[in-house]
């Protein structure tokens, strides 16, 4: 049984980028997806044999739009592709989820977005965005949300059995639900930064729009923040994504690049240097590629200081 059999398609359409995806994974979200929503599946790139696989599965869902970029044109571009393609639906829905290829929703979860964006609105609130609570398949942890004080930023952790919507100073892009009229006219993402901090950026370009983002712990997704993930004790156990050298340098630059941009928190510039300090020190010291690991960063880092200039 579909988990969101009444969510129909002037309410809501979904964007889901792919690029050599764990197959089983893009299956189970396609399958939590509800059936009469439109569901743009854009492919950037992958492999061909993979292509075909995901050529074969989305042919077995209802209402999927599937499309093929022949290089890999970057997460925030693809994904401002798929809201054009949205927009030129015959009905065209209020709202559009997010999605990475490896998020799953869980059973009404989705519903549990959009009855909470519309809840809050009610309430007076001029909500940009609404995002789930994500847990970590490997772990069994979930990665919070995001939010700061005037002096620092935080990891919130909803207590089980949680209700109330959490105001947030930042959402992760997966599971992000936006109206499509405001991420159209807000420009959509920054196709610069291609894939790492893309969601960071369009979360701050909201708050500074003068819009509101909220984490709803009622809605919960399964999501992969990296190839894999570790667990950690730090006042509390912790999920740390393990990411390749290639991620790295986008990760790196694209976050030395937000240091530069005058919407960006200043709480959130000094949690960041901090994080990418820790983030070179444990992948210095327990990466077996480490030389690699450490390459990628620094050239991360060089590549946004000379695009700042």
């Amino acid at each position: 049984m579909n988990p969101n059999p009444h969510i129909d398609a002037a309410t809501f359409a979904t964007i889901t980028v792919t690029f050599n995806p764990d197959i089983d994974a893009l299956a189970a979200q396609m399958g939590g997806l509800p059936q009469d929503c439109v569901k743009v599946v854009i492919d950037n790139a992958s492999e061909a044999t993979v292509y075909e696989r995901v050529q074969l599965l989305v042919a077995r869902f209802q209402n999927v739009v599937f499309l093929h970029n022949e290089e890999n044109i970057g997460l925030a571009a693809a994904i401002n592709h798929g809201a054009r393609v949205v927009s030129e639906q015959d009905s065209v829905p209020r709202f559009v989820l997010l999605l990475d290829q490896d998020s799953e929703p869980q059973p009404g979860s989705i519903g549990a977005l959009i009855t909470a964006f519309r809840t809050l609105e009610a309430e007076g609130n001029q909500v940009g965005c609404v995002g789930p609570l994500l847990r970590d398949p490997a772990t069994g942890l979930t990665h919070g949300f995001h939010g700061c004080t005037r002096w620092r930023w935080k990891r919130i952790y909803p207590p089980a059995g949680s209700v109330a919507p959490i105001p947030c100073a930042n959402l992760n892009g997966s599971g992000t639900l936006v109206p499509l009229d405001l991420f159209l006219r807000l420009g959509g993402l920054d196709e610069s930064f291609f894939i790492d901090h893309v969601d960071t950026e369009w979360a701050f370009r909201v708050s500074h729009s003068g819009y509101s983002l909220w984490g709803i712990p009622t809605a919960e997704f399964v999501h992969r923040m990296g190839q894999t993930s570790v667990r950690f004790w730090w006042f509390g156990w912790r999920v740390w994504p393990s990411r390749s050298p290639e991620r790295h340098f986008y990760l790196f630059r694209n976050a030395v690049t937000l240091l530069h941009r005058d919407y960006v928190p200043r709480v959130w510039k000094v949690w960041s240097v901090v994080k990418l300090l820790v983030t070179a020190i444990v992948n210095g010291l327990h990466d077996r590629d480490r030389r690699a690991q450490l390459s990628h960063m620094w050239r991360g880092v060089c590549a946004a200081l000379t695009r700042s200039k």
